[in-house]
């Protein structure tokens, strides 16, 4: 029976293999026979591969002048004087990053400019003097910052409104002046007002909020020297520390007229009674975006309802029944803070001031990607700051940030670099408050040229002197690429900035894609550039600023 079988089988398939031959032989002569087609590249190949030869290396046309992007692979290098179209395809260098085989390729942003931005708009003609500020607030200025000549076009367009009475929506690029286009108003409308404190607490009629202790360090360090000439008094209220601590911050002190605090400590401070908001006339929430996220939305939002938001200019005369003139203060507006603002203010009553190039990338800062395996990125980093500590003893150079997105990270990538012998202070969020306090002043002030840190020192903090920024860890969002990237090329900066990116897992790859493609089209960051508009739309746009830049050296 098993012999049939096999025989049956053995038949069927003598009867296929030969049914083509049946077939080309049952056909006329004068019947074609079927063409078999090979493609061109496929007989190149094999022809090459039968003769031995290599395959020639294919043409690269170099059009002549600058480069807006340099690629390892020359092919997809991108002119200074080309801008793709909306829906022109773009060749990105990054766009096969995700396969493994992509390692070690990287890309650069060129500089398309070699000063920042502001430089350029900044008028001759105009001063302090024109945008009304008081003769005893410009004679301040000139005293605490003697520098600080001509304003910013941030400064410009934020002051008039503020001295106005208006609540304003500030949305301008990192370095752009905003810090003392807040202060000189506020301290202004302190001067104009009698002080009618009787409480027995603190009654603070400034406020500034801030996210961070070494943002409230360095607000409060623009806001003193200023304060100490008009005859007021400036005080800094930072977190990290228990009820006992911030009743002695408040008691050490005589009451001041401006607080600068951070939502942790001056929410403490109202639950316990150790200070109070009645007085408050000017309210500044400082780097919004950050204030307004999930790990401070619940403690900036208690503040606000012990605060009286004016609902409009004519609610800021009455001086014995005062209510607060609210400044909102960002770089980055993401999509979702618009329903946020919403609960803060009448969206009717804000007057927003935006740069044209806000969530833009850079134009005068060098930005380098490259792509690496996770076990590559240490050696990488080594390499990079030993040249850069090379370059420091043969001449003069700035200091270098490498950001991390773990306090772990720091902690371990700080242990690595102590056994490369190179000096380095670390700054993460898991640091004792004692710890913390003074570190990122004593690297502006050059004790150590490398900060290792987590995104605590992305915010607003003012870093002339940085010339490099590594980002060890890619950032998690788009918003977070700005707010790194901004911590050089600022105005006032003596060194270039430059910027270079570890990218290492696909979610990082997914936003460098989304970066060299608003790079190589000139447009802003995709999910950012049109969302500060669509969920305010009683939001009246006082103006388009021109300017990306432009601050003094005390921000």
């Amino acid at each position: 029976m098993a012999l049939a079988r096999q025989l049956r089988l053995l038949s069927l398939a003598t009867r296929l293999l030969l049914a083509p031959q049946r077939d080309l032989t049952s056909r006329g002569p004068d019947e074609p026979l079927p063409v078999v087609r090979i493609p061109r590249g496929l007989q190149r190949r094999q022809e090459q591969r039968q003769s031995g030869q290599r395959s020639p290396l294919r043409p690269v046309l170099v059009r002549p002048g600058p480069l807006l992007i340099s690629a390892r692979r020359p092919e997809l290098n991108q002119p200074a004087r080309q801008t793709l179209g909306r829906w022109e395809a773009a060749p990105l260098v990054s766009r096969g990053w995700k396969h493994r085989r992509a390692r070690q390729d990287y890309f650069s942003i060129e500089r398309a400019q070699h000063e920042a931005p502001a430089l350029r708009n900044l008028s001759s003609k105009g001063s302090f003097a024109d945008l009304g500020l008081e003769p005893r607030v410009l004679s301040a200025l000139q005293e605490a910052a003697p520098e600080v000549v001509r304003p910013t076009t941030v400064q410009s367009s934020t002051i008039p409104p503020l001295l106005r009475g208006r609540h304003i929506l500030c949305a301008a690029e990192t370095g752009s002046g905003k810090t003392l286009g807040y202060m000189l108003p506020l301290l202004q409308r302190l001067l104009g007002q009698p002080s009618l404190y009787t409480s027995r607490i603190p009654a603070p009629r400034g406020l500034v909020l801030v996210p961070s202790r070494e943002l409230a360090e360095q607000v409060r360090a623009v806001a003193q020297p200023l304060g100490s000439s008009l005859g007021l008094r400036v005080q800094e209220l930072g977190g990290g520390h228990g009820m006992s601590r911030v009743r002695l911050q408040l008691s050490k002190h005589p009451p001041a007229e401006v607080l600068v605090a951070t939502p942790g400590a001056l929410w403490k401070a109202l639950k316990g009674q150790l200070i109070s908001l009645a007085q408050l006339s000017f309210l500044v929430l400082d780097e919004v975006d950050t204030l307004l996220d999930e790990s401070f939305l619940e403690l900036v939002d208690y503040i606000l309802e012990k605060s009286h938001i004016a609902e409009g200019p004519a609610d800021l005369k009455d001086p014995f029944n005062p209510k607060a003139q609210l400044v909102l203060v960002g770089a980055t507006f993401p999509e979702g803070v618009g329903q946020l603002l919403s609960k803060v203010a009448s969206l009717d009553s804000l007057t927003t001031i935006t740069s044209s190039k806000l969530h833009c990338i850079m134009p005068h800062v060098k930005q380098t990607f490259m792509r690496l395996k996770g076990a590559e990125k240490v050696t990488e980093l080594v390499q990079i700051l030993k040249q850069h500590d090379r370059a420091h003893r043969t001449g003069s150079t700035g200091t270098v940030l490498v950001f991390c997105n773990s306090s772990s990270t720091v902690n371990w990538l700080g242990y690595i670099l102590d056994d490369h012998k190179i000096q380095h202070l670390r700054l993460q969020g898991q640091m004792p408050a004692s710890m913390r306090a003074g570190i990122f002043q004593s690297f502006q002030k050059g004790s150590r040229d490398i900060l290792l840190c987590t995104d605590i020192a992305s915010r607003g903090l003012d870093s002339t002197q940085v010339e490099l920024v590594i980002n060890y860890d890619f950032p998690l969002t788009l918003q977070d690429y700005i707010h790194r990237a901004g911590r050089v090329g600022r105005v006032g900066s003596e060194v270039p900035g430059t910027v270079i990116s570890f990218v290492t897992h696909p979610w990082d790859v997914s936003l460098v894609q989304k970066i060299e493609l608003a790079a190589r089209r000139r447009r802003s960051l995709p999910g950012l550039g049109s969302s500060l508009w669509l969920p305010l739309p009683l939001l009246h746009l006082v103006t388009a600023m021109s300017s990306t830049e432009g601050v003094e050296k005390h921000r």
